[in-house]
């Protein structure tokens, strides 16, 4: 099992990300994608989740309404968009399926003027 996550973005405050996740070796619709991040020196916040089988979706509450998660599964890619960056943002981010048990090796998003 495999997920490769897009490369290093680097933002200025008040734009989007959009971070991809693609999976493989396994059957892409069986499990949700959660996304994770890390902020430097802070603790594992979960974003939300989808399922990649009918794109149903849930957001946790400090990001709805910043935060889009999509799929492909004609590739076996899910996104996350987050809208009106701010410096706060500056984390690594993680997607993870499997209910947590396979990860991808994160994303560094890096919000500065």
């Amino acid at each position: 099992v495999q997920l490769v996550q897009s490369g290093t973005e680097l933002r200025n405050p008040g734009t989007s990300v959009k971070v991809s996740c693609k999976a493989s070796g396994y059957t892409f619709i069986n499990y949700y994608v959660d996304w994770v991040r890390q902020a430097p020196g802070q603790g594992l916040e979960w974003l939300g989740r989808i399922d990649p089988e009918d794109g149903g979706t849930k957001y946790a509450g400090k990001f709805q309404g910043r935060v889009t998660f999509t799929a492909d599964t004609s590739t076996s890619t899910v996104y996350v968009e987050l809208r009106s960056l701010r410096s706060e943002d500056t984390a690594v981010y993680y997607c993870a399926s499997g209910e947590w048990e396979y990860w991808g090796k994160g994303t560094l998003v890096t919000v500065s003027s």
